[in-house]
């Protein structure tokens, strides 16, 4: 989607007016409290370090500052032109490199319900139009003034607990809208409709999720999707940027990491916790992922 001049003027402008009203919404530095269900907003006042996050369904807007996005091998770098619609789960690495305390960076999170889309897919028709090719679950999109303006409307509801119940649920349907009839939400119909070959990948991604814990066996992932082996391996490494089994991996580090930050658990216990049989593989493959043993990964964490 192309903008003249003076409607990316416009843009700009409503970007940051929303940026400030979410930062006082939210405070200087922080998470904001789930005044609205389904809507996160993150504000940082510096550059963070690399943080493993899981995202699922949901549409990411950042409003002000940059962020990177590393899924698989893959390094996505955003910024408020776009927005980031994630269609299914998946484990990525998630770092902000634009921030100040003058200039904050800030981000709106608003989750997929993927029940009421499908209903809007049936009320709208959309189901097989448009199939397109094989790509990934986590795909950028150019911000539009439609969507600012709900964004804007949704925000004035956080003064308004009376009206979130009744008016919350619409304009969430109305953002829902505009994602499913947009180019970029085509991948998002293909996924969570029922029966296609995305969806079912989908599934075993959510199996996978569940059960990051088991060995896994990629026949019987690919059975339980109703495809070959090849097919559902071409599919899952299309989607996540990755193949099955990296997806157990990251899961298993990414889990370990918050165990070992969160909970303060060992190396060892970590490790086991998460499904490893030997620590030393474990200790391996979580510096290939983060760039630095556990032990000392999590001090430097810890420290800062």
């Amino acid at each position: 989607m192309r903008f003249t001049s003076a409607e990316s003027r416009k843009l700009h402008s409503t970007r940051t007016a929303l940026a400030s009203k979410f930062i006082m919404s939210a405070g200087a530095e922080g998470n904001d409290d789930p005044w609205l269900p389904g809507v996160q907003v993150f504000v940082r006042s510096a550059p963070t370090m690399p943080a493993s996050r899981f995202y699922g369904p949901g549409l990411g807007i950042i409003l002000q500052g940059r962020k990177c996005i590393e899924l698989g091998n893959e390094t996505y770098r955003c910024d408020g032109s776009q927005t980031i619609l994630t269609s299914t789960d998946l484990p990525v690495l998630t770092q902000v490199t634009e921030a100040s305390p003058k200039k904050p960076y800030c981000a709106v999170f608003l989750k997929i319900d993927i029940e009421a889309a499908r209903q809007l897919i049936v009320e709208l028709e959309l189901e097989g139009r448009e199939r397109q090719p094989l790509g990934r679950a986590l795909a950028s999109g150019p911000v539009t003034p439609e969507l600012f303006s709900a964004l804007d409307r949704l925000l004035e509801l956080r003064d308004k607990p009376k009206d979130v119940a009744i008016l919350g649920s619409l304009i969430h349907r109305e953002i829902l809208y505009r994602l499913l009839t947009s180019q970029q939400g085509v991948r998002l119909r293909e996924i969570v409709s029922i029966g296609t070959r995305s969806n079912r990948t989908a599934q075993a991604m959510a199996w996978i999720r569940q059960n990051y814990k088991k060995s896994v066996r990629i026949e019987a992932l690919a059975s339980m999707a109703g495809m070959g082996l090849s097919t559902f391996h071409h599919h899952f490494q299309a989607m996540s940027a990755m193949s099955p089994l990296q997806y157990q991996k990251r899961l298993r580090l990414h889990e370990a990491r918050r165990l070992m930050m969160s909970e303060f658990l060992d190396t060892t216990s970590a490790a086991l916790e998460v499904g490893y049989e030997s620590p030393t593989q474990f200790i391996r493959e979580y510096a290939r992922l983060f760039g630095q043993p556990p032990r000392r990964h999590i001090q430097s964490l810890l420290a800062k």
